[in-house]
C-alpha cells in the first residue's frame, strides 16, 4: 500500500524545525521550511544544509526553504510551528490568512508565552481557532535526530485522527511517534523540564556527584508533575517520553541548549554572557521566571524552580539551590501513587 503524502510547512528554521523537515522529506512529503532571512533560505537551498544550526547535515530532496510565509504555507495540509515562544504569537498573526480551515497544526515549541502564561497550543486556539491542533514533545535532541539515532516522541491531542496522521507522516526506522490525549500535560512537560536542565548544567559545572544528579532529576520530576496537575494535567503523563524521558535527555546531555546555558552560569559567567555563548534560544531562562511567579500565585511548592529564579535573576549564590532542596520541608517520595498531594 502506498503511503499518503502531504504538503507540509515548517515555520522556524532552527535545529528542531530543520530536523522535522528532514524526516518529512525523507518520508516522501513535500516540505517548505520557513526562515526569516532570505539569504539563509537561499543558502539552505543551494548548499542543502542548515549551516547555522545543523552544519554538515545534508537535507534530503523535497525540502525547500523560503522567507515568505505565504509561499511556505501554500497548499499545506500540515503545519509544524517551531518558533521561539517570544515570537510565536507574532508569527501566528502574520500567517493567519494563509492557513485554511481544518489544517493540522502541530506546535513543536517547548516554552510558555509570558502574556497570560499561555501554552503554545492555547495561542494556536486563540489565533488559529479554525485549525486542528496538537503538540509534539519528547527527548528529541535535533542533532541526534538528523544523525538518525533511535528517537521516540509524543504527539498529543484529543483529536485521535490528527494523532494518527502525524504518527504516519513522521514515523520511520529511527523515529517512533507515540500518542497521548493529554495535550497540556505533554506540553507542560516539554516546557517545565527546561528549568531543571539549566539547574543540571549548573550542578555539572560545580562537579556534583551522581547521587546528587539523580536526586536533582527525580525531585525535578516531582515538581513538574505537581505544578502541571494544579493546571489540570494528568500526572501519569510525566512517566512518559514527554515527562521523565525529556527530563533525562535535557538534564544529562551537553547537546541540550538549556543544559549548556546552565553550565556556563555554573562556571561564573553572567546570564547575558551565557546566552551570547549559546547563540540560540534557551527557553528555560524565560520559563524559570514565569513558573516561579505562577507557582507563588497558585501556592504550589516548587523549591528548585524558586531557587533557580533566585540564582538566575537575583544573582544569589549557586549554593542556594542545594540549601533550599536540602532544608525544605519533608515530603512524600511518590505523591500521586499515594493519592496524597504534596
Amino acid at each position: 500500500m502506498t503511503q499518503k503524502t502531504y504538503k507540509a510547512a515548517i515555520l522556524g528554521g532552527g535545529s528542531f524545525g530543520t530536523a522535522m523537515a528532514s524526516i518529512l522529506a525523507a518520508n516522501g512529503h513535500a516540505v517548505n521550511l520557513w526562515v526569516r532571512d532570505p539569504e539563509t533560505a537561499a543558502a539552505i537551498n543551494l548548499d542543502r544544509e542548515n549551516s547555522r544550526y545543523l552544519p554538515g547535515k545534508e537535507l534530503p530532496e523535497g525540502v525547500n526553504a523560503t522567507d515568505s510565509l505565504e509561499d511556505a504555507l501554500a497548499d499545506a495540509s500540515m503545519v509544524f510551528v517551531a518558533i521561539p515562544s517570544k515570537a510565536f504569537a507574532e508569527v501566528l498573526e502574520q500567517a493567519r490568512e494563509w492557513v485554511p480551515d481544518g489544517t493540522i497544526v502541530i506546535s513543536c515549541t517547548k516554552g510558555i508565552y509570558a502574556d497570560g502564561f499561555l501554552l503554545m497550543s492555547e495561542l494556536l486556539h486563540q489565533y488559529w481557532p479554525h485549525t486542528r491542533i496538537g503538540v509534539l514533545s519528547g527527548p528529541n535532541l535535533a542533532k541526534e535526530i538528523v544523525e538518525q539515532k533511535f528517537t521516540g516522541t509524543v504527539v498529543a491531542s484529543p483529536d485521535t485522527d490528527l494523532c494518527q496522521t502525524v504518527q504516519t507522516a513522521l514515523s520511520c526506522d529511527y523515529f517512533r511517534v507515540y500518542d497521548n490525549p493529554d495535550i497540556y500535560g505533554v506540553e507542560l512537560g516539554g516546557a517545565l523540564k527546561n528549568i531543571y536542565a539549566v539547574a543540571s548544567g549548573m550542578a555539572a559545572a560545580i562537579g556534583v556527584g551522581e547521587n546528587s544528579r539523580s536526586f536533582l532529576i527525580t525531585r525535578s520530576l516531582a515538581e513538574m508533575s505537581r505544578f502541571a496537575v494544579q493546571l489540570g494535567a494528568n500526572p501519569m503523563t510525566f512517566l512518559g517520553l514527554s515527562g521523565v524521558g525529556d527530563l533525562i535527555a535535557t538534564c544529562t546531555s551537553n547537546l541540550s541548549r538549556n543544559y549548556q546555558v546552565g553550565f556556563q552560569l555554573g562556571q561564573g559567567k553572567s546570564l547575558q554572557e551565557a546566552i551570547d555563548a549559546l547563540g540560540q534560544t534557551a527557553e528555560g531562562i524565560n520559563t524559570i521566571k514565569l513558573v516561579a511567579d505562577k507557582a507563588a500565585e497558585l501556592n504550589v511548592y516548587m523549591p528548585l524552580a524558586t531557587a533557580m529564579y533566585q540564582v538566575v535573576y537575583k544573582q544569589q549564590p549557586l549554593e542556594i539551590v542545594i540549601q533550599q532542596l536540602m532544608s525544605g520541608e519533608y515530603k512524600h517520595d511518590v505523591e500521586f501513587q499515594l493519592g496524597i498531594p504534596e
